[in-house]
């Protein structure tokens, strides 16, 4: 199956950014107005795959999109997001960008598992860093 986020010509939605590296767009399925996608141009599933110019780039555009949504909607705040691996559901890296508004009614939601926090824990991830 084509990556449709690596044919920008089949995209249905608007650009509202772009450039040799990325561009950004509306979400065809917002969670508030003003939800934006940002991609990188070349193809990747995962942030770890992309070089560190391209990532640096995507955060920095990121931030001038987060600096356009406070001028225009004045929200409580903004969400920046990324799914990897098998929860990316479109198979090319993307950051989901939308602002925020109390009562909105988005929030992350658990599983009722215990979850397990300890100094053993973030030696291990520390250890590999």
């Amino acid at each position: 199956m084509e990556c449709i986020f690596c044919h920008k010509e089949k995209l249905t939605t608007d650009i509202v950014y772009e450039d040799e590296l990325v561009m950004a767009f509306m979400d065809m399925d917002p969670i508030n107005e003003g939800h934006i996608l940002l991609v990188p141009k070349a193809h990747y599933l995962d942030v770890d795959e992309m070089s560190d110019e391209t990532l640096s780039h995507l955060m920095l555009i990121s931030k001038r999109i987060v600096v356009a949504l406070k001028e225009i909607y004045k929200p409580n705040g903004y969400t920046i997001m990324q799914n990897g691996g098998e929860f990316n559901d479109v198979g090319h890296y993307h950051l989901h960008i939308f602002p925020r508004y109390i009562g909105d009614g988005f929030r992350w939601t658990y599983g009722d598992g215990a979850k397990n926090v300890n100094a053993e824990i973030a030696r291990r991830i520390r250890d590999r860093i």
